[in-house]
């Protein structure tokens, strides 16, 4: 458990939270005392839509609110979860009964799904709403980034390399750092256009990290090439550089 804390990069107050947010019901069923992680599940759902919804808000202030909800159900889903807990070996943790263990709960979808949001409640409490955002944005980011491109946009590298080509005699160029252990990698990219940094992504894949880095500059670039006091698509320009990280 304290494995995965340290991939959560949590510095663990309350190991009982650590506990509780692993603890499935079938597993309490057969230790009886124990809480299951249903209580801290509804936390950390509540938890998860308010930090992606913020971010969101303050982030793409362009974006209407029927966008601004699809964006959001994008990530904040079981699908998504799951698929970060898979990420982060959360089922090899998990606290499971007798039967569901050995039926595959470790794998299941909607287990892995119900410890993830379960685990940002434990954060919540132990560490504060501002660890659980810094850790949501940091498991999430990268895939908010890219819901937020919409249908057919995801491919922001395309983009920014099509606009350089149009008004620069250089395309643009990434470096990428790597880091963490190999079961739970993060990366991060920087992309340079014309010897300039124009953006910056973190992503649990080197594509996850560059993309993120070309959206923030390809959204920067085109803001700056339109004249002052116009809009893109009839929005007013954002206060802030696109893909800033939500003011806490």
């Amino acid at each position: 458990m304290l494995a995965l804390a340290d991939r959560l990069e949590w510095e663990v107050g309350d190991s009982g939270l650590l506990v509780e947010a692993l603890s499935h019901r079938s597993w309490c069923a057969e230790n009886g005392g124990q809480a299951s992680n249903e209580r801290l599940e509804f936390l950390g759902d509540a938890i998860l839509g308010w930090v992606v919804t913020d971010h969101l808000f303050r982030t793409y202030p362009h974006l209407p609110e029927g966008e601004l909800a699809k964006v959001r159900a994008a990530v904040v889903n079981s699908a998504a979860l799951a698929e970060v807990a898979t990420d982060l070996s959360v089922g090899d943790a998990v606290l499971l009964g007798k039967g569901e263990d050995q039926s595959g709960g470790r794998l299941k979808p909607s287990i892995l799904a119900d410890a993830m949001e379960a685990l940002l409640g434990a954060v919540y409490l132990d560490r504060g709403p501002a660890a659980a955002g810094e850790l949501i944005m940091r498991l999430l980011g990268a895939r908010i980034a890219e819901a937020a491109a919409g249908p057919g946009g995801q491919d922001h590298k395309t983009r920014l390399q099509e606009l350089c080509a149009r008004r620069y005699d250089q395309l643009p160029s990434y470096t990428l750092v790597e880091r963490g252990p190999d079961h739970a990698k993060e990366f991060e990219a920087e992309v340079r256009v014309e010897g300039l940094v124009r953006g910056h992504g973190v992503g649990r894949s080197k594509k996850q990290a560059e993309q993120a880095a070309a959206r923030q500059a390809w959204e920067l670039l085109r803001i700056e090439d339109r004249p002052v006091g116009s809009s893109v698509d009839g929005a007013p320009p954002p206060d802030g550089p696109p893909g800033a990280p939500a003011a806490t």
